[in-house]
């Protein structure tokens, strides 16, 4: 790592002025680079490329899902909009779970079922099928469960339910998702309550 610095450092020092030479770097870890790097005439114009938001999750599915077989049930849209915050690399994160899923359930192609079961694996976890769970446990979980969902449907302003379950997944013993018509930047006092 040291010496890919020192190597930079050298070979932008030896840029005359107006030579015509523009030296690009990308990183997630902006925090991590040497000073060396960040103080000015060197790498000091920083660009901030934000995740993208719904309408950009629904293109990179779209680019994603156009290099592989999908059946007619897929709705890249209700995908898009119920994985805010994912990157472009999570996207095809995704539709790659959810090919190895199809392959391995002897689909044809890559169904709604199938996209959903992947963006749950990556979101909360895979499915915990050999967990031992008690009656008792099902059963109070499944309250649990049902008690988020009905506050969640009585309550004005809520995003509508999009599943409930009381599948083992991740550290959970069941959930109860919502599904947001966009990007929410901000939230109401009612939403909040």
């Amino acid at each position: 790592m040291k010496m890919t610095l020192n190597q930079m450092l050298v070979e932008m020092d030896g840029f005359e002025g107006g030579g015509g030479v523009i030296v690009i770097g990308a990183t997630n870890f902006a925090e991590s680079l040497d000073k060396a790097l960040t103080r000015p005439g060197r790498l000091d114009k920083n660009i901030e490329v934000p995740l993208p938001d719904v309408a950009g999750r629904l293109e990179i599915l779209e680019h994603y899902a156009s290099k592989t077989k999908m059946a007619a049930d897929v709705n890249l849209s209700e995908l898009a909009r119920g994985v805010p915050g994912m990157s472009g690399a999570e996207l095809e994160n995704l539709v790659n779970q959810a090919a190895v899923k199809a392959s391995f359930d002897d689909k044809e192609a890559i169904d709604n079922e199938t996209l959903l079961y992947a963006k749950d694996k990556i979101m909360m976890g895979a499915e915990k099928r050999s967990s031992v769970i008690s009656k008792e446990t099902a059963k109070v979980t499944a309250y649990h469960e049902a008690g988020h969902a009905l506050v969640s449907i009585l309550t004005k302003g809520t995003n509508q339910i999009h599943k409930a379950t009381i599948m083992p997944r991740g550290n959970s013993l069941g959930m109860v998702s919502q599904l947001p018509e966009g990007d929410g930047k901000s939230q109401t006092y009612q939403q909040v309550r």
